[in-house]
């Protein structure tokens, strides 16, 4: 599995726990940013991670920001995006199983590196389900 992450400013320090995880669960990671704790704007970041996983070049992407809310608006506006903010393991597997959210974000001011950990478990080991919930997700795009 081929994963783009990111974050901004806020979500660095989850980010660098993140990504130095992730090669254990036998993903490819490519880290677009930011890459320290000085202040810079979520949607670079976000935008970067968002269209590479909307060409294709990553399966999944993950985001971190202070709360999460920046990257996710930010990254729903591309078309080809299903981002879901998620604080806990069930909303993790839930934005899997239900949605086939192709982005994870995380509210790195409000969650553990531990939690992370399990919401990120969730989402990568649950199958979206297709049925009612492809006909919703195929109403989505105006």
């Amino acid at each position: 599995m081929k994963i783009a992450i990111g974050s901004d400013h806020a979500g660095f320090p989850l980010k660098q726990k993140v990504a130095a995880w992730l090669p254990s669960t036998g993903a490819e990671v490519k880290d677009f940013g930011a890459y320290s704790e000085e202040s810079v704007d979520y949607p670079d970041f976000a935008h970067a991670v968002a269209s590479e996983v909307e060409k294709g070049n990553f399966d999944l992407g993950i985001l971190i920001c202070g709360t999460g809310l920046g990257v996710d608006m930010t990254a729903n506006k591309h078309q080809g995006i299903r981002s879901a903010l998620c604080w806990n393991k069930e909303i993790g597997k839930l934005a899997k199983s239900h949605n086939n959210a192709n982005v994870i974000c995380l509210p790195g001011r409000f969650i553990s590196f531990d939690t992370a950990k399990e919401i990120l478990e969730a989402f990568f080991n649950t199958e979206f389900e297709g049925g009612r919930h492809q006909r919703r997700i195929n109403k989505i795009s105006c």
